[in-house]
């Protein structure tokens, strides 16, 4: 029953994703488009915040942005208070909207001048309209010597992240870090129906750890670079074969960075694809704004109607 079961789960998903087109996905939105490279993305549970890493071209600077719904669309974007210079990158909010979990390479100690090696972790706030504490790091033993990425944690509280090390399947892995008694226990690596030898990153993890979408790198049944797949937990609470999510959402260009809003059934993502063309311009001013506009081949969130069940 095993068997017919993830048969009938991996056909649902194929039929789903086979009903949709190109037309399906859409950027975020054009107020984005300032900007070279936006990697990685977040919204509020209520849909009216969002946060997101605006980076320089070859990524030497990355800090964290948000924005806020208006009656006439999205506001300006802004820059995060406790942002400095050293980097910052992929939020994620927790299920109150109060905490904001990220990652960076800023030293433990304000004193201290030398970057650290990237560990997760937050700020927090009383209310939505609160402002944001000072940067804690979220320490042992999610942190480590070694660099952990893309926190994203369930309503009740477990953490999912990845991280490089000489303990994992192979190159990134996946791993989580369950909450109980009110702390965190040791990081638990993810079994191979998630992990391989290869690269896998940026997981999503669902409010109730039913399914988990993330990136895979240069797997045989890709669409080329990296794409994104989905796994669910079967009757027993352990990992299916995770699946490819597979055309349109994945291309021969980079996917990563997944959040799916699951009040609206939407997945939004992170793609380097490309779809600019050949033409003639008759100004400059023609020429900037198919360029910027376009799916151009740099860093840019995007967003589809995708229905888990």
């Amino acid at each position: 029953m095993t068997k017919i079961r993830l048969i009938i789960s991996l056909i649902l998903i194929s039929n789903l994703l086979a009903a949709q087109n190109g037309s399906d996905i859409m950027q975020f939105d054009k107020t984005l488009n300032q900007f070279l490279n936006v990697r990685d993305f977040c919204l509020s549970k209520d849909g009216n915040e969002a946060f997101f890493t605006l980076q320089s071209p070859n990524q030497e600077i990355s800090q964290l942005a948000y924005i806020k719904k208006e009656k006439n669309g999205w506001s300006k974007p802004e820059l995060l208070p406790f942002c400095d210079s050293y980097m910052y990158l992929e939020p994620f909010l927790s299920f109150s909207n109060n905490r904001l979990f990220f990652v960076s390479d800023r030293p433990l100690k304000d004193s201290h001048k030398n970057k650290k090696d990237f560990d997760i972790w937050y700020v927090d706030r009383n209310n939505k309209d609160g402002k944001w504490s000072k940067p804690q790091n979220m320490g042992k033993p999610i942190n480590s010597e070694l660099d952990e990425f893309y926190p994203s944690v369930s309503k009740n509280n477990n953490l999912y992240f990845t991280m490089i090390s000489p303990i994992g399947f192979g190159k990134d892995d996946i791993y989580f870090c369950k909450w109980e008694d009110n702390k965190y226990a040791e990081p638990i690596l993810l079994d191979e129906n998630i992990n391989s030898v290869g690269y896998e990153f940026n997981a999503f993890i669902s409010e109730k750890e039913d399914f988990i979408i993330y990136s895979k790198y240069n797997e045989e049944d890709g669409q080329g670079s990296g794409d994104l797949y989905i796994s669910k937990k079967d009757t027993n609470g352990k990992w299916k074969k995770a699946t490819n999510l597979g055309t349109p959402v994945n291309t021969k260009y980079m996917e990563y960075c997944p959040f799916y809003d699951e009040k609206k059934q939407i997945l939004y993502f992170t793609s380097k694809r490309s779809n600019i063309k050949p033409r003639k311009f008759n100004t400059i001013s023609g020429f900037r704004k198919y360029i910027k506009e376009s799916n151009n081949g740099l860093r840019k969130i995007y967003k589809t109607p995708l229905k888990i069940e």
